[in-house]
């Protein structure tokens, strides 16, 4: 396997911004991280939000004047969506593209929309993707205390022959070329954090942490003990993973949790379950779950809404509450 390539800050040149008008839209968890880390670069940012709500609210805090979409698109060199994946079609069509500026810069910090083909840019456009790793909570802490959440930049339209140049520039700009960047392509992107996210960190892990917290308290075991044992104690394994991988985890654990660890994991992750995986993987590229989630939109979200209210009712949730309330490192 060859080891791919990563770019740090003497690979990025962030004069190739110094003059150009970036129009963040949205101002939400990535948002409000991108413009204040741009503007915090020495950028020239102006920052698009509906009025109302909190985003609009957080805006104003942040001395930002937020104005429409259609009017900082037509002020803007650049322009970055960082608004939710289901509406980004209805805004591309209703006020980015009857007001972008002829071989202006569009950008992503997720692909779904140029995988998908839900937006389809016109040719003139340089066409590219920063996606940080990390929340947009830590994209920005990380970069206040000197530090950066890496990226990932694609080029999906090189119109100007500078798109891959202005990508790391960017990155540079929001602090990604201190993490490190590693190039990409949409597709790439999109599919593999689609996948993630429904096997591995929302969908597999609330899955299996929802199940086993159900199967001890269905043995007759105390919930809060239940939940301390399958929820509460995650964290410590993830951070352990995080810091040094599963090797730091089984160093940090005892031998009988390790021995735990080798003689049952394969017994939960069956063969079938990664067959299941491999089902998932194959409907994202596809285009299948994309299309779900899009129809599932148009239709007024009922399956997410009574999945959602579902899980906000569960045992689990409300025992976490109560246990969390007293915790007051976590209000910290």
């Amino acid at each position: 396997m060859v080891e791919a390539k990563m770019y740090y800050e003497s690979d990025a040149d962030l004069s190739l911004l110094q003059g150009k008008t970036i129009a963040v839209l949205g101002y939400g968890s990535q948002g409000h991280a991108h413009a204040l880390n741009l503007k915090d670069s020495g950028l020239n940012v102006i920052v698009a939000q509906r009025p109302g709500g909190n985003n609009y609210k957080k805006a104003i805090e942040d001395g930002w004047k937020p104005i429409s979409v259609a009017e900082a698109v037509k002020q803007a060199d650049w322009v970055h969506i960082l608004l939710p994946d289901e509406i980004q079609k209805k805004v591309w069509q209703e006020d980015i593209k009857p007001n972008i500026k002829k071989s202006a810069v569009l950008s992503f910090a997720h692909g779904f929309n140029i995988r998908f083909k839900q937006i389809i840019p016109t040719p003139d456009l340089d066409v590219i993707m920063i996606a940080p790793k990390g929340p947009g909570h830590l994209v920005r802490r990380q970069y206040e205390e000197g530090k950066g959440v890496p990226c990932l930049v694609a080029v999906e339209q090189n119109a100007s022959g500078k798109a891959k140049d202005l990508a790391f520039a960017y990155a540079k700009g929001i602090g990604g070329t201190r993490g490190g960047v590693l190039e990409t392509t949409f597709a790439e992107e999109t599919e593999t954090d689609l996948f993630g996210e429904q096997v591995v960190l929302c969908g597999g892990l609330v899955e299996l942490i929802n199940s086993g917290f159900e199967t001890l308290v269905a043995a007759g075991y105390q919930p809060e003990i239940a939940y301390f044992e399958c929820l509460h104690e995650v964290k410590l394994i993830v951070d352990l993973i995080f810091e040094g991988g599963f090797s730091k985890m089984n160093y940090s654990i005892s031998d009988t949790a390790e021995y735990g660890e080798y003689v049952t994991g394969k017994r939960i992750i069956t063969d079938s379950t990664r067959e299941e995986m491999k089902k998932v993987l194959a409907d994202i590229q596809s285009g299948k779950f994309a299309n779900n989630w899009l129809e599932e939109n148009k239709t007024g979200r009922a399956f997410f809404n009574k999945a959602k209210k579902e899980q906000s009712e569960k045992m689990i949730e409300k025992v976490g509450a109560r246990l969390r309330s007293k915790m007051s490192w976590i209000k910290k």
